[in-house]
């Protein structure tokens, strides 16, 4: 129950009855509600406690609190008691908003330090500027409330504080009154100084998120920061493998450090250090690039950097022969040739072998750069009359590689162009020895034993290698030059004819229009002596299942419509040959049926072949590349890009719509 003045009646209140004390508590909260009310039309918000209902109710509610019998005691004496100076109350309000911006600063300075979703900016704006640290310490950090909690919680801080005291004398009473006035001008005043902008309190959804069930860095992100998604277990591969532990950008102390803070920095890293990987100062000190052994640490040849490059230890390489029949006509697109679409993949070497070239040689070659593009360069190339010979490695595997040698040998003396022959060059890939030899042999149906002596002659007179040590002389023979290389590669126009008619093969072909060849092979010269061993002795050859690459008429795909009716041959051949069995794998051989420029269809192989690990105890090619080629070429395809889009983009401009 209430007493008149609405103040209730408070059991067990030791209020000192004074009448004199229950009036002059009474005049001092309302002189200090209405300094209030004038602090704030000073600054420019009039704002009262009625403009602010959750204000004024929590003000009642506080008053309520005060003892009963305080009414009695107020009927005696009506004093007017004296106002509060006004300087007093102008330096009471400086104070107030200096120590509002002192806390805000530090608040501020606080927000950087902690978590940003402690600190939001949907808090409520009366719960920051409130100075009272007991209504901070309410407030919970995760559930940030509005502007009227917060200044229910400023209002219940001071009810506690005001009851603490309330057994005292009237005089603190009043003073705690006059106190919990200042407070609500406080909080007013630093609404005025804040802008007066709402802030809307933080969305909270009602209920739990469900949990992720991809991980954050999400397949575009891993895309833009080329993560490899092959390296799952990276820190376990780059300890195990690459004996990182000990490197001063090891995983462990990124971790450790917070360098790495969460999953989706740790995998922006692994593409970094999967291919690169932190070179150790002992081993620049140690390395050697002109001695060096097979198992030591840090061989710029040896095992470490092989496995690191090539875990399987398996190269992809691409073998192509052409007979262009020296037309000046290039075809205008190489990448049916040079790119086949199976596999995905490109290779890791591509080496092209041309007989009967163009006259120039030179733009055959920037076609070639052109066509293989920025990743690749032109380790070597070599020519011998009309035979040309380009071998192209991706950029990064050009320090690898040995000094590249070659050699070549005439088997027609009689001719002033040297049309017919072979070329030959050859080079050490990390522990690996590769001889590649490109072949033009005595043309004719029934000139068989002439093409055998080509080869003899060839594999006699070939002096390779001159500077570049052989990596097992115990297994090389001096007559023979193909036994002296790990891995060796034939390729050319060896002019093996089928026996048979033109009726026949083109009754077998119009049967079987697709890939069933095999009837057409028992026909073919080659097969039939290299199974008797007469010729390419050691030396395998891919199943065929294209057609014959020989002979069309010019820009057509039909065979021989002259008056020779010449009989379509297999002519264009690749064979290889190893020291260690299992070492070359075949993957595609057929020809390109879409260049047209000659009579010969192009013809490739793509294989896999194994890599040793290698001595740095031999001569370096210490990247050497033609580095004006690859200039010429790069510019060639960007101006080509640029070229196709001005078309498209006039093609579209210079469309016309006919309306009918």
């Amino acid at each position: 129950m209430s007493t008149p003045n609405g103040f209730p009646q408070h059991s067990g209140a030791c209020l000192t009855r004074s009448m004199e004390g229950g009036a002059v508590q009474d005049l001092h909260a309302k002189k200090a509600g209405k300094a209030a009310k004038k602090e704030a039309g000073d600054n420019g918000a009039l704002l009262t406690f009625e403009d602010a209902p959750g204000v004024g109710t929590s003000l009642n509610e506080t008053l309520k609190l005060l003892p009963g019998e305080l009414k009695a005691n107020m009927k005696i004496k009506s004093i007017t008691p004296r106002p509060p100076r006004k300087p007093r109350l102008e330096r009471a309000a400086s104070l107030d908003e200096k120590s509002w911006r002192r806390w805000r600063r530090f608040r501020t300075s606080q927000e950087s330090l902690t978590d940003p979703n402690e600190t939001s900016s949907s808090n409520g704006s009366l719960q920051e500027a409130s100075l009272s640290p007991p209504a901070r310490a309410r407030a919970s950090p995760g559930y940030p409330c509005c502007q009227q909690n917060s200044l229910h919680s400023s209002l219940d801080a001071s009810e506690a504080s005001l009851l603490g005291k309330s057994r005292g004398s009237t005089s603190d009473l009043g003073k705690r009154a006059s106190e919990l006035s200042s407070a609500f001008g406080g909080l007013l005043r630093s609404k005025a100084f804040t802008g007066g902008k709402p802030r809307l309190s933080q969305i909270m959804p009602a209920r739990p998120l469900p949990p992720m069930e991809l991980p954050v860095a999400s397949l575009p992100l891993r895309t833009a920061n080329r993560i490899d998604s092959d390296c799952l277990d990276y820190q376990h591969y780059s300890q195990h493998k690459f004996g990182r532990v000990s490197s001063s950008l090891s995983d462990t102390r990124l971790h450790g450090n917070g360098m790495v803070c969460d999953n989706c920095s740790t995998d922006s890293m692994k593409s970094t250090f999967s291919l690169l990987t932190p070179i150790r100062s002992k081993d620049v000190r140690s390395r050697s690039y002109l001695e060096g052994s097979l198992l030591a640490t840090g061989a710029l040849l040896g095992a470490e950097e092989l496995s690191r490059y090539f875990p399987d230890r398996n190269v992809g390489i691409f073998v192509a022969t052409w007979n262009m029949q020296g037309q000046k006509e290039l075809p205008v697109n190489l990448d049916d040739f040079l790119l086949p679409t199976d596999p995905d993949y490109a290779q890791d070497m591509y080496v092209i072998g041309v007989q009967e070239g163009c006259p120039d040689r030179r733009e055959w070659e920037i076609r070639l750069q052109e066509t293989l593009g920025p990743h690749y360069v032109l380790l070597y190339s070599a020519a011998h009359g009309v035979l040309y010979m380009s071998i192209f490695i991706r950029r990064d595997l050009i320090w690898f590689c040995s000094e590249v040698e070659y050699a070549t040998v005439t088997t027609r003396i009689v001719s002033q162009i040297k049309t017919k022959g072979a070329l030959g060059i050859c080079f050490t890939f990390f522990g690996t020895s590769f001889l590649f030899i490109t072949s033009h042999f005595t043309s004719g149906d029934s000139k068989v034993n002439e093409r055998k002596l080509d080869y003899n002659k060839t594999i006699q007179a070939l002096t390779l290698p001159k500077n570049v040590p052989d990596t097992n002389p115990y297994r090389s023979s001096s007559s023979d030059v193909t036994t002296r290389f790990d891995e060796v590669f034939w390729f050319g126009d060896f002019n093996f004819r089928l026996n048979k008619d033109r009726e026949t093969v083109d009754s077998i072909l119009n049967q079987n229009p697709e890939t069933d060849v095999s009837r057409l092979l028992v026909y073919d010269q080659l097969t039939t002596e290299m199974s008797r061993g007469s010729i390419f002795k050691g030396f395998q050859e891919a199943d065929i299942h294209f057609r014959p690459s020989y002979k069309f008429d010019i820009g057509k795909d039909s065979y021989d419509t002259t008056s020779k009716q010449r009989t379509p041959s297999y002519t264009d051949r690749v064979v290889f040959r190893s020291r260690y069995k299992d070492d070359i794998h075949a993957v595609k051989y057929s020809s390109c049926p879409g260049i047209r420029t000659s009579d010969h269809r192009p013809v490739f192989a793509l294989f896999r072949v194994k890599v040793r690990p290698g001595r740095d105890n031999i001569p370096l090619a210490a990247g050497q590349f033609d580095r004006e080629l690859y200039l010429i070429g790069i510019k060639r395809r960007i101006t080509r890009e640029l070229q196709k889009r001005q078309e498209q983009k006039d093609q579209k401009s210079s469309s016309i719509c006919s309306i009918s």
